[in-house]
């Protein structure tokens, strides 16, 4: 009788485990257990590996890189002293009535319809917003889609808007631009036009660090002054205050926007942005904003506007001035309280890395992607591990460089520059 009770006991916990098994791997339960499974282990990582303790630095004697940096430009004045100069502070701007980027009047609110919320599955911000803006324009499909193509290796923990851009122009008949420098009336003159935006934004939620955030921005309403967006991790028409916007989170991304139009709609676009719709001025004019801001700049904003510098220059090729920038962003980082840290800056932004390889730092590219990496509790960063072997490639370590191509193209396979990168060291 023991024994036949002991078997059906055992019996029932068997069919018990195979059934809650089964379960977890039916899609619809999956997908709201996974994540927080994965959520759960990140905290425990995270609270025997506090990252915020982690100092990104490019090399272990920064202080007087950035000081043989200024000096080759000519200053004599200490890094410190060079980012804090007394400039009057920018006056609120009016916003009634609204005027538009050309100075034409649109209206005061503004709601466009059409743009439908979705609700993003775990970390799946960016997949999630370019689906509701594709919507719009009579995309059919939804995140899924999306995230098949962006990130179709879940560990992967960021889409870039660039990545976003190449998924319209590349699947869609429409065309999608990012541009940089972004403002109010620049994004309200595009909703007033019909079109609704992206923007990449901080985000600091309580009970974690600083992070990215994708928002669809779709209405604004200037007797508020605020924004409404459809956020993919909080709620539809979610309100924004427009100083959020502007003084805030959209800095930490450089103030970048991605819009999404039909062929045939270009010459708005170009009326709206006028010569910011040409890449090169709009990096240059790009530039002169945040150089006219960055005294009024401290902390974590300090950080972020010395790191759009360097990005910016970047991109525009000026590679001796980005690397100057870069070093005084991440001087300035291991000033920071633990709290203050934005550790995760580098899983978002990339042209640190690339503007360090560019100036043949290798071992500073090794040193932020050691450091950044470290911080994961698995793979995830495709990005960081293809900088790191192509500065491992060039050192002549072959055998890593290989290992960090694989790991890359594991995390997003159809990545087309590591996949160049493995053909060349076959």
């Amino acid at each position: 009788m023991k024994k036949q009770t002991f078997l059906r006991i055992l019996f029932g916990a068997i069919l018990l485990a195979v059934t809650c098994l089964a379960l977890y791997f039916f899609p619809p339960i999956n997908e709201r257990i996974s994540w927080r499974l994965a959520n759960l282990r990140t905290q425990i990582f995270y609270w025997l590996n506090p990252p915020d303790q982690i100092v990104l630095s490019p090399d272990q004697q920064i202080d007087q890189i950035v000081q043989a940096t200024m000096n080759a430009y000519g200053t004599q004045s200490s890094p410190t002293a060079t980012l804090q100069p007394t400039l009057e502070t920018t006056p609120t701007p009016t916003i009634t009535p609204t005027v538009g980027p050309t100075g034409t009047q649109i209206p005061v609110k503004v709601y466009l319809t059409g743009v439908p919320h979705e609700y993003q599955s775990f970390n799946n911000c960016g997949p999630a917003n370019l689906s509701q803006l594709l919507r719009f324009w009579g995309w059919q499909g939804d995140q899924r889609n999306t995230r098949d193509a962006l990130r179709p290796n879940e560990n992967d923990s960021n889409v870039m808007p660039e990545e976003m851009a190449a998924f319209v122009e590349s699947t869609t008949d429409l065309k999608a631009i990012i541009r940089y420098g972004g403002s109010l009336a620049t994004i309200k003159a595009l909703i007033a036009a019909g079109f609704p935006i992206i923007l990449e934004t901080g985000h600091d939620p309580e009970k974690d660090w600083w992070m990215g955030h994708y928002v669809t921005i779709n209405a604004y309403d200037d007797s508020q002054s605020i924004f409404f967006a459809q956020d993919s991790l909080i709620m539809p028409d979610f309100p924004i205050p427009y100083a959020e916007i502007e003084s805030k989170w959209w800095r930490d991304f450089n103030r970048v926007f991605l819009v999404i139009y039909p062929a045939d709609r270009e010459q708005e676009i170009v009326s709206i942005l006028t010569d910011d719709f040409d890449l090169d001025t709009n990096l240059q004019n790009t530039l002169e904003l945040n150089k006219n801001e960055l005294s009024q700049l401290s902390g974590r904003d300090l950080f972020f506007g010395l790191f759009n510098q360097g990005a910016v220059y970047f991109k525009l090729g000026q590679i001796p001035e980005a690397v100057a920038f870069f070093d005084q962003a991440f001087s300035l980082y291991q000033t920071l309280d633990e709290d203050q840290r934005p550790w995760r800056v580098l899983w978002y932004r990339e042209e640190a890395y690339q503007a360090y390889f560019q100036a043949g730092r290798y071992q500073a590219v090794i040193d932020l992607a050691n450091a950044t990496l470290s911080m994961l509790s698995k793979h995830g960063l495709e990005e960081s591990h293809y900088w790191r072997g192509m500065s491992y490639e060039v050192m002549g370590e072959l055998e890593k460089a290989k290992s960090d191509y694989e790991i890359a193209l594991e995390l997003r396979p159809g990545y087309g520059l590591a996949q160049i990168a493995m053909e060349r060291i076959k």
